[in-house]
């Protein structure tokens, strides 16, 4: 993006040309410190390639390709997405392999995922879904086979078959079809649990027992034709919040060479860790602030921030912020107050103690409530740092995302140096 770009959005960068003294931007105003997105990238790619597994991040968390393409930079072996739209997204922004978590049924959409220049690899959990997709293929005039994954679930969960014999019989029917190929088996174990207590975690390892389970009984005939045609057998796993027990439970089956008779390749799929969180992933990531499960002390940072100004103080005890559910998400908890800062002599000035007993309890569309100790020193006009909790459902309100360096600075606030274009 060029100096003097004109970036119509959420955030009216009108005709402003690159740096911005953040102060002097309008609120809300969602940022990513280019410092903190770094180091994620490079600390879960470096981690990966300890572990002896690839990485395909879910790029919905940021859908953001100019991201992407760093991830990929930094030894990622694919994008994982939700929908054939993102998928489109993914081959127009050059990603080579994208795994599509999911089953699209559209003929119009199947043919696009198996155009050449993008080797995407696309869920399946059901013989009625085979049947639809194949004949869908077929009608589409697709040029070459879809690989497909079979999806292996659990009771009470997300997609999935429920048992080893439903997934069998989907493989079966993979086999039997016209215009798609068995290439590996895939899963999702944060779908059973969003916690990291004893019982939560046991749930997980159960089910990536059997996901393995289900993967042995595949024997190398069932891959014969994706083998053929040069692909590597996938299983897949791997959210933002296990990802350490999955590659315990598979990484033994990591073998892009083949010693052990058939190319396998364990997957990773996590997402949130590019920007991590203050919230949610803080709590729950394997490289959360307070986690002592990876040795290795490799730390995510948070790199989202949201900004957002004193609106009103109308009654003791209460603060109005000019953000809201149009801004911020509140599915895995509130934002939390980081910091404030005052515009005095033309400048800003951190407040010292002002977060200290704030307490977001509600937000509208375009308010938040706080409820703050009286006296606060909080007042109309104050500019408040606020961390995230769960950047996916943040990060989908916004078209485009400040860009700065902590360590630029212009009277104690970031100074933007551009933005990171988002795609929906």
């Amino acid at each position: 993006m060029s100096p003097t770009t004109t970036v119509f959005s959420k955030v009216a960068f009108i005709g402003r040309p690159w740096p911005v003294p953040l102060g002097d931007l309008p609120t809300p105003l969602l940022a990513v410190d280019r410092r903190a997105l770094d180091h994620n990238v490079e600390a879960m790619a470096a981690w990966c390639r300890r572990a002896g597994v690839d990485l395909a991040p879910h790029g919905k968390t940021t859908m953001a390709p100019e991201i992407w393409r760093q991830q990929i930079a930094a030894g990622a072996w694919g994008i994982t997405v939700a929908t054939p739209y993102q998928a489109a997204i993914a081959r127009e922004a050059g990603i080579e392999r994208v795994i599509l978590a999911g089953t699209t049924f559209a003929p119009d959409a199947l043919r696009g995922l198996v155009e050449p220049g993008c080797d995407v690899v696309m869920w399946v959990d059901s013989v009625e879904a085979v049947r639809i997709v194949d004949g869908a293929l077929g009608v589409a005039g697709a040029s070459r086979k879809l690989p497909v994954l079979v999806e292996v679930g659990a009771t009470g969960a997300r997609t999935g078959v429920r048992t080893i014999e439903a997934g069998l019989d989907v493989a079966r029917a993979v086999r039997d079809a016209d215009h798609l190929v068995l290439a590996g088996v895939a899963g999702y174990e944060a779908a059973l649990s969003h916690d990291i207590d004893g019982a939560s975690l046991q749930r997980v390892d159960d089910y990536l027992a059997t996901l393995i389970e289900f993967r042995d009984l595949l024997d190398g005939d069932s891959f014969a034709e994706w083998l053929a045609l040069g692909g590597d057998v996938v299983i897949t796993a791997g959210g933002s919040t296990y990802f350490d027990r999955v590659v315990e439970a598979l990484s033994f089956r990591h073998d892009p060479e083949g010693v052990r008779g058939v190319r396998t390749r364990v997957v990773l799929r996590s997402g949130s860790y590019v920007t991590h969180d203050h919230g949610h992933y803080d709590r729950v990531t394997p490289f959360g602030a307070e986690s002592a499960r990876v040795p290795e002390g490799v730390r995510f940072e948070p790199a989202l921030t949201l900004w957002a100004s004193v609106l009103s103080r109308p009654e003791p005890g209460l603060a109005l912020l000019n953000i809201g559910r149009r801004d911020t998400s509140d599915d895995e908890g509130f934002p939390v107050l980081l910091e404030v800062h005052r515009r005095i002599d033309g400048g800003f000035h951190r407040v010292d103690g002002a977060t200290e007993g704030a307490v977001f309890t509600g937000l509208n569309d375009q308010h938040a409530f706080v409820r703050v100790p009286e006296p606060s020193p909080l007042e109309v006009g104050d500019l408040v740092r606020l961390g995230i909790s769960h950047p996916c459902t943040t990060l989908d309100r916004w078209s485009e995302i400040a860009a700065f360096s902590e360590s630029d600075l212009v009277s104690g606030l970031p100074v933007v140096d551009g933005v990171v274009a988002t795609r929906f």
